[in-house]
């Protein structure tokens, strides 16, 4: 059955209903993240004690700095780095896909749709890096560091959601799934224009030949992933070794699949292997990636040392204040200056707890991390722990204002998902529908028959009950 489209009175709302396809995608996808956010919380709590537990620390220092690889190919690399820029790869990949689907098939092919989360995300990046140079500049800290509390991290938001049970309206939820995505493509930028010293061109100039010719496979219809994933393994290779970083290719490969269908087809192949990869990325590579970066010294001494060096002060004030100012404000300078109403079940605090959550950024900030300060690893541990403590403080806040509003949510939530008819498709998508009024009523007067057929016998049983023996 055709799903109908959200009314128009909800199409020019701040936040307003998803279309119902959209809606779907956004159930599937943020059900994997659940998933895979878990499992990080998981990973990031194991290495911490891992790490921290003086009978284990040398053991965790031994296997993340173990070397194993070709280094005839130029990858003999530590596991530590194999996490970093083999398994983000396969995140980063995921990413592409969904930035592409978002721009061809999703809400944000339409310019005024995709302006809001566009605005947000960018503003969301720059005053988080504002802040941190700010804090920087007058205590005389080091610059290196202004990207690293830019980053959302998607899936251990998503996870904090489902820790607490906060049930957030789809649209909230799309908000904050569109936000990490744009995020990603511009952390994506950065790590590629600043965080790129050396470049190897003949080992890029291979890259970009096998990504010519991924491309054109792909134009081909040419199937088999015993095509693709050996041709992707020598792409990501050849990226490494060119200087720029490794997890480049994943989301150029990511952005070259085509997500729209044609006819006669129920998934874009986009789709089809997203659909196949995200349990890899959010279930393997992403908690592994947190096992092996996540295990940082958390001492009494290293956590002050958090909020008394201008570096890992100016990530924590970052992600805290930096995301939820940018993030609140970017939504509410696009109210502002397009004239636009924010949706009549929400309010202007629910914005600023999705931008308060936004300040989670641990798998992209840690990574950034690593980069920003590759020559001080005393430096990169305080960095990393400067995020875990941002990300946690950002975590509590949001939950705090969620939780308000947490009865208002789950209200919408079960209005959205509320389905009387039964035909598949929610009762609010078909308010305006002729044929669902119709279906409603022959319900209701079966409902309506069998009462009266139910009051009938009820009042033959007290007769025969009042007549005497």
């Amino acid at each position: 059955m055709a799903a109908p489209n959200p009314t128009d009175h909800q199409s020019h709302k701040l936040l307003g209903r998803l279309s119902l396809p959209e809606r779907r995608f956004v159930a599937d996808a943020l059900r994997a993240e659940t998933v895979g956010g878990v499992l990080l919380l998981v990973a990031a709590v194991a290495a911490l004690v891992w790490a921290n537990t003086p009978a284990l620390t040398e053991s965790y220092k031994t296997v993340r700095d173990f070397h194993i690889g070709p280094g005839s190919l130029g990858l003999d690399l530590s596991i530590q780095h194999w996490a970093a820029d083999g398994l983000l790869a396969v995140f980063f990949f995921v990413a592409g896909i969904e930035l592409k689907r978002e721009l061809v098939a999703g809400d944000l092919r339409d310019p005024k749709a995709a302006a809001l989360p566009v605005i947000a995300a960018i503003c969301g990046m720059a005053a988080p890096a504002g802040v941190y140079a700010l804090v920087n500049v007058f205590d005389n800290g080091s610059m290196d560091g202004w990207a690293v509390p830019t980053a959302t991290d998607i899936a251990f938001a998503l996870a904090v959601l489902a820790v607490i049970g906060t049930s957030l309206p789809s649209a909230l939820r799309a908000f904050l799934l569109t936000l990490a995505v744009v995020d990603d493509l511009f952390a994506i930028v950065i790590i590629a224009v600043f965080f790129t010293s050396e470049i190897d061109f003949l080992a890029l100039g291979g890259a970009v030949v096998g990504l010519v010719l991924f491309w054109f496979l792909l134009r081909k219809g040419v199937r088999g992933w015993y095509v693709y994933v050996p041709l992707a393994l020598a792409i990501w290779g050849l990226m490494y070794n060119s200087g720029v970083h490794a997890t480049i290719a994943g989301v150029a490969m990511g952005l070259m699949l085509r997500c729209t269908r044609n006819d006669g087809e129920t998934r874009s192949p986009g789709e089809h292997i997203e659909h196949l990869v995200r349990p890899i990325s959010a279930g393997l590579a992403v908690p592994l990636f947190a096992l092996f970066s996540a295990g940082v010294s958390l001492s009494d001494e290293s956590i002050g040392q958090v909020f008394t060096r201008p570096e890992t002060l100016g990530v924590v004030l970052g992600l805290v204040v930096g995301k939820a100012v940018g993030i609140f404000g970017g939504t509410w300078l696009a109210a502002r200056f397009t004239k636009a109403e924010l949706n009549d079940d929400l309010a202007w605090p629910d914005v600023l707890a999705v931008a308060s959550l936004a300040g989670i950024g641990f798998t992209v900030s840690l990574l950034i991390g690593e980069l920003a300060f590759a020559g001080d690893p005393v430096l990169t541990d305080e960095i990393k722990a400067a995020v875990l403590i941002g990300s946690l403080i950002a975590a509590v806040f949001a939950c705090a204002l969620l939780k308000r509003r947490d009865r208002i949510y789950r209200a919408l939530t079960e209005a959205e998902e509320r389905d009387e008819d039964r035909d598949g498709i929610p009762d609010i998508y078909e308010e305006h529908t002729p044929a669902y009024h119709l279906r409603m009523a022959k319900i209701h007067e079966e409902k309506a028959a069998e009462h009266r057929r139910r009051a009938e016998a009820a009042a033959g049983s007290s007769i025969e009950g009042d007549r005497p023996a």
